[in-house]
């Protein structure tokens, strides 16, 4: 992400330390449960927690397979984010419809497998090296490692407090485990943004309130919206969301009526309420 020289640009972030911790969390969380809690429905439409559960070794299972493996069952014709979105939704819900009909006690096994092993591979790769996938959501036609770490990562934490609201368990929003998730979400403002047209200079600073929470400033420059670590020139609108709600806005998990109640804005209200149609997420 390329930025101006009048504002350092923000830093990479380093999340494959990380996994083995939300993973055990993850393990110590389903085998917790009981036969009635792995069928409560989630956040996510139409999957219930053992949906979720079979979700995450799917997703982890392929990763290994062609991340790590170089092993490519199926050539997809992608032209266009359409195709792609089709291709990840085909894809997650034959994972699902597989992994389901396996008891809880052998899903967990392979979770735990799987968890293991991407969590070793994710700290063997060069943080700064081409990654396997691009990040599509924040419109990187390439990525690095590190960033695409930080996705799945995302992906992994999301889905587990999914599973955590659904089961009424308590979450794991704690600074460390979650501020890297939002700091990687918003990487995607300016992609979000590229279609809005404000005034070369024009600032927008959006905070997530609450102890795991932050502040990010997108600047309008020449060559379109950047972010950057610090402010530069006097906002043009302020957006406030709190930490309980910010992740669910970027993965679908509450609709935007809702969401809008729940946060403020300050200054120019229409490119402030942009930010509750993004996506972090592919579909």
């Amino acid at each position: 992400m390329v930025i101006t020289s009048m504002a350092e640009p923000l830093k990479p972030i380093f999340t494959a330390r990380l996994y083995p911790q939300l993973e055990q969390l993850l393990l110590e969380l389903l085998r917790s449960l009981n036969a009635d809690e792995w069928e409560l429905p989630t956040l996510a439409p139409a999957w219930r927690v053992k949906d979720v559960a079979a979700h995450l070794l799917d997703t982890a299972l392929r990763r290994l397979s062609l991340a790590r493996d170089g092993y490519a069952p199926e050539a997809p014709q992608i032209s266009s984010q359409a195709d792609l979105v089709a291709f990840i939704n085909r894809l997650n819900q034959d994972g699902v419809t597989h992994y389901r009909r396996l008891s809880p006690r052998v899903l967990i096994s392979l979770l735990e497998l799987a968890a293991r092993e991407c969590a070793a591979h994710f700290q063997a790769l060069a943080p700064y090296a081409k990654a396997a996938f691009a990040v599509s959501w924040a419109g990187e036609p390439e990525s690095e490692n590190w960033f695409d770490i930080a996705r799945e990562y995302t992906e992994r934490w999301h889905h587990q407090q999914q599973i955590r609201l659904a089961v009424n368990k308590p979450g794991i929003m704690t600074r460390t485990l979650y501020h890297p998730v939002l700091d990687t979400f918003m990487r995607a403002l300016p992609f979000h943004y590229r279609q809005i047209e404000r005034a070369t200079g024009a600032l927008a600073q959006f905070d997530v309130t609450g102890d795991c929470g932050g502040t990010w400033y997108l600047f309008h420059e020449a060559e379109g919206w950047q972010l950057a670590a610090e402010p530069a020139r006097e906002r043009l609108t302020h957006v406030s969301i709190p930490q309980e709600i910010a992740w669910r806005i970027f993965t679908k998990g509450i609709d935007r009526q809702a969401a809008s109640a729940q946060i403020s804005v300050n200054g120019d209200r229409e490119l402030g309420l942009h930010v509750l149609s993004m996506l972090s997420i592919i579909g």
